[in-house]
């Protein structure tokens, strides 16, 4: 369980935030400026609240004055433009961080990019890009996931493929993940819940009834 309650002066709103997430996709549906991104850093440690809480499972994150660094949250996160090594290939890319080699390699057969192990990113398209992002965050065997927008860049068709990517990984792996996007049609698709913002806040929640086989 991810449990977030916060508060942030920003430069044009008060960030007021509560919520929390089981083993479920939740997505932080809002236009753009509505601080849906620094809600995510603020749950990985790349950004500080002002006050309140975070809590994944029985540690405590953040509490108001104890803060644990990011490199022990055991979080992954999936930036807008996937943040790869541009230096290292798809399979040092995935290897970076990863925990057990054959559940990394068996993510890669899943999401069918192992053809791609010995080539660098700039030798790959941005659906291929954005599958390699989402193996190198699961293989670290995260206990939740952020996603910032992922699917952005993507065509049509990419995309959609994307989206049923992304389910059948929560399928595998039963943890919070939170998706950040601005596509309302996307948010129904794939969220459990919906958390609508405007300036900081949640103003209304819809809960998703998924059928997913």
């Amino acid at each position: 369980m991810l449990t977030v309650d916060i508060q942030k002066k920003l430069f044009h709103f008060d960030l007021n935030i509560q919520f929390s997430a089981a083993n479920e996709i939740v997505v932080l549906f809002g236009p753009s400026g509505s601080g849906k991104t620094t809600i995510l850093n603020c749950i990985a440690g790349l950004n500080h609240p002002d006050s309140g809480i975070i809590r994944l499972n029985e540690t405590k994150f953040f509490d108001g004055k104890s803060l644990v660094p990011i490199q022990r949250r055991n979080i992954g996160y999936l930036f807008q433009d996937y943040a790869l090594f541009p230096h290292m290939t798809v399979w040092k890319n995935i290897a970076y961080g990863m925990k057990n080699e054959a559940f990394a390699k068996d993510l890669m057969k899943e999401l069918r990019i192992e053809h791609l192990a010995d080539k660098y990113p700039s030798e790959i398209s941005g659906g291929e890009k954005q599958r390699v992002a989402i193996v190198r965050a699961i293989a670290t065997e995260p206990a939740a996931l952020l996603l910032d927008e992922p699917f952005s860049a993507l065509d049509d068709e990419t995309r959609r493929k994307s989206h049923e990517e992304l389910i059948r990984i929560h399928e595998l792996w039963r943890i919070p993940i939170i998706l950040v996007t601005h596509n309302h049609e996307e948010a129904k698709k794939l969220g459990n819940r919906i958390l609508y913002l405007e300036k900081g806040s949640i103003v209304d929640e819809s809960h998703q009834s998924l059928v997913r086989t």
